[in-house]
């Protein structure tokens, strides 16, 4: 199964749209800068050159995303959504680290902001943007299980914590005429940028080495489990990996050893359609049949087998962690 191309193009499209407004928001910053001299907006106007390179490089990843399988990529290319991430996660610590020097050196040398009215009503103008844009691009990333436009909706959303926090600062200087808080602002703000920018390398991180999603692999046991089959003898070894909005899901399907090759793959069908029917994201399936072995009796509900080794002990139940192991199960997983 693969992608769809129209959910895919939209969003492009929408992502195209967050680029644009980054640029307007950034000139819109930079003037708040140039009229206040305050190292809070200047913390606030570097993360928005963060931005609006993040917002162009999404658009290319999800371009590329958007391409069809070829020989050279036959899982696709998804997973280019991981590293474009990564690299915003990078772009957005560098941005803090330019913000903390900033800062630093304000502290030391001293600053006077200006014109902190004018400054006040720019910076909250575009928080408001900036929060509205970010809301509606989480949304459509977990609907569309897009990594770009989750980390995207999600740096917009701190970018908007961040120009609060400006705006907060740029209120207390006016009021009390202490100008070290300016610096103060952007210094530990420069640090919450940085650790935002951690978190989102550390996702894409995952994703890229193909790091177990326990939450995916438990609300897989679940739909195999509510819909069991006496005949599905045993899960094991699965896998699941993320390529763009797109899964792949390998795993083994234990089923009697006797059933003709017809039988064993309606059923290995079966298990595909119940999966992708309970599920909101294309997947790939990849399945290995396995016959059962004389130990398998002990946890083989199938009451009518002619061939049974040993009486029937109790039934495996599945679970994130079981139906991941690679060795069939036996009765030492019995509770």
């Amino acid at each position: 199964m693969s992608e769809n191309p129209n959910s895919l193009k939209d969003n492009f499209n929408f992502q195209k749209t967050v680029a644009i407004i980054g640029i307007v928001l950034f000139i819109g910053k930079l003037i708040a800068w140039h009229l206040t001299n305050s190292d809070a907006v200047f913390s606030d106007a570097m993360e928005s050159i963060v931005n609006i390179i993040a917002g162009f490089m999404g658009l290319y990843s999800l371009y590329l995303a958007a391409k069809p399988k070829d020989n050279d990529h036959p899982y696709g290319h998804g997973k280019v959504e991981f590293v474009t991430s990564g690299v915003e996660g990078a772009l957005i610590i560098f941005a803090g680290i330019i913000i903390i020097v900033q800062a630093v050196n304000s502290i030391l040398n001293g600053n006077i902001p200006k014109k902190l009215d004018w400054g006040m009503l720019i910076v909250a103008l575009t928080a408001a943007i900036n929060y509205l844009m970010g809301y509606i691009s989480v949304k459509k990333g977990i609907q569309q299980n897009s990594l770009v436009l989750q980390s995207s909706g999600k740096h917009l959303q701190s970018d908007t914590i961040t120009t609060l926090g400006v705006v907060l600062s740029l209120i207390l200087v006016y009021f009390t005429k202490i100008y070290w808080i300016d610096a103060v602002v952007a210094l530990i703000f420069g640090g919450y940028i940085m650790f935002i920018g951690y978190k989102i390398i550390r996702k894409s991180l995952s994703g890229i080495m193909d790091e177990a999603d326990l939450g995916m692999l438990t609300r897989l046991s679940e739909i195999l489990t509510k819909n069991r089959k006496t005949e599905w003898v045993d899960i094991h070894n699965t896998r699941i990996q993320q390529h763009g909005s797109g899964l792949h899901l390998d795993a083994h399907l234990t089923l009697p050893w006797y059933y003709e090759l017809r039988k064993a793959h309606e059923e290995m069908e079966e298990v595909y359609k119940i999966i992708a029917k309970n599920s909101d994201r294309t997947i790939e399936f990849n399945f290995h049949l396995d016959d059962c072995k004389p130990f398998s009796c002990k946890i083989c509900e199938l009451s009518d087998c002619p061939v049974r080794q040993h009486d029937f002990l109790g039934k495996v139940n599945w679970n994130a962690e079981n139906i991941s192991q690679e060795q069939k199960h036996d009765e030492s997983l019995l509770s």
